[in-house]
């Protein structure tokens, strides 16, 4: 006997396997408008003479991109919402783009609770009344992977957060990754002079990865136990993993309890504190020093850390202690690597360009450089890229400006693992300018730095 004929099953199946073609078309479509929009009017702003004039005319440009590149964001979703957290930045982003993506930030819609209620009773194999005395129905955040619910163990006295990935969403966006790597290719041949497919490549990695909560859980305890073996009192806190109820799916942690810090000004205001106060000046710097000191050892001293300190990731706890939280994205970097980056980190706080041309080589940055003063544009270029503190006159990368350090020195190869390194400076950097506090990370981690490589006998290099 035949089973019977159901027209909406037919068409759920095709809607789901046309869903990555559907997805490719709207990116392309609108990829190819933003990038057609640009080159028309760089032709266009050739004919006007006068600066100001330039200036206005490139102002309303990118305003108009923004709110393109915002409405495919915001319509695609899921992988798109992490490349708005990566661009929508003050030192890589016009202005316009920045004040037009910053809200889109870990804006993913939430999926329905009766959908995560099976995907969670599925991984643990139990029912949730039988597993948690009370479990919050609504989440307390949705991204791109997976969304937090508060609940509480049975027989517990205290609350847990449970991480349940969203179905269906990994296929989706490694087509939007395959989609962004063929329009890095174009780029690079064209536009922009940096090995911009190599970083797509460690992006395809890492979210790889992300999709794995039992390999997030093991980074979760690694990272925990290196900061309390190496420091008196942890910098940061890192979340208890509950061991017993993790799963690929599903990953079960300790409460803690802070406020975003996105939210530090207004819950400084509503304390009565005079957000540009000494009190107010004292707790960001707090802050700041204890992010700051956390990746410096991670990066420089094992090499195993934390790749994604966007500020979705950083809670505010009572006495400006910070929480550090999502270790989906982590990097492990090759000895070589670790070692090469100290050195650059070296020659940034020593403003050392001859030192910085040597890390260069040492981490495989290939340049093709053919301007004056190459050796000072190449170290213009280090800080701009690896410290926090941007070089006098610098307040963007500005890819397509000619007098950028990008445009004069050209990347031609660029290490991927590098760019887990990369991503994290250009975060920290976004919450320094965030927090009002200018500052060089080079300068703070020197000391780390310089200890790395004294433990690997060439300080004296």
């Amino acid at each position: 006997m035949l089973p019977p004929f159901h027209l909406n099953d037919i068409k759920d199946k095709l809607s789901y396997h046309f869903r990555p073609w559907e997805r490719s078309f709207q990116f392309w479509v609108r990829a190819i408008d933003i990038y057609t929009g640009y080159k028309v009017f760089q032709v266009r702003v050739n004919f006007e003479k006068d600066v100001q004039k330039r200036e206005t005319m490139w102002e309303r440009q990118h305003e108009l991109t923004a709110d393109k590149i915002f409405a495919m964001c915001s319509d695609l979703g899921g992988f798109f919402l992490k490349i708005a957290q990566i661009i929508g930045k003050p030192d890589l982003a016009p202005a316009a783009w920045v004040r037009r993506l910053v809200t889109l930030c870990d804006r993913a819609p939430p999926t329905p609770f009766h959908v995560m209620k099976l995907v969670l009773e599925n991984e643990l194999g139990q029912g949730i009344d039988d597993v948690f005395e009370r479990f919050d129905v609504e989440p307390l955040g949705s991204a791109s992977i997976a969304q937090v619910h508060r609940a509480r163990l049975k027989g517990d006295k205290d609350d847990v957060v449970v991480k349940v990935q969203h179905p269906g969403v990994q296929d989706l966006m490694m087509t939007d990754i395959h989609n962004l790597q063929a329009f890095a290719l174009y780029m690079q041949k064209t536009d922009i002079k940096f090995d911009l497919y190599s970083v797509t490549k460690e992006m395809e990695k890492q979210i790889g990865y992300e999709f794995d909560f039992m390999r997030e859980a093991n980074a979760m305890e690694r990272i925990r136990k290196f900061l309390y073996v190496n420091n008196k009192k942890a910098p940061v806190l890192v979340p208890r993993v509950i061991r017993d109820m993790v799963t690929r799916r599903v990953l079960v942690m300790e409460y803690i309890d802070g406020i975003p810090i996105m939210n530090l000004g207004d819950e400084i205001a509503k304390r009565g504190i005079n957000p540009r106060g000494k009190v107010a000046a004292a707790a960001k710097t707090k802050i700041l020093q204890s992010l700051t000191l956390v990746y410096g050892q991670m990066i420089l001293k094992s090499g195993f850390f934390h790749a994604d300190p966007h500020p979705g990731n950083i809670l505010i706890c009572k006495g400006s202690q910070v929480a550090l939280l999502d270790y989906g994205q982590v990097k492990d970097l090759p000895e070589q690597l670790r070692l090469g980056y100290a050195n650059l980190v070296v020659a940034i706080a020593n403003n050392d360009p001859l030192r910085a041309a040597e890390s260069y080589r040492e981490l495989g940055i290939e340049t093709s450089s053919k301007c004056e003063n190459e050796l000072q544009e190449l170290f213009k270029l280090a800080a701009t890229m690896f410290d926090t503190k941007l070089p006098p006159g610098v307040t963007m990368l500005q890819p397509f400006a000619e007098e950028s350090s990008i445009k004069k020195v050209g990347v031609q190869a660029f290490p991927e693992e590098l760019f887990s390194v990369l991503r994290t400076v250009h975060l920290l950097r976004g919450l320094s300018v965030g927090l009002g506090i200018n500052y060089s990370c080079a300068e703070q981690w020197k000391p780390i730095a310089e200890e790395a490589l004294s433990k690997a006998g060439r300080l004296n290099r």
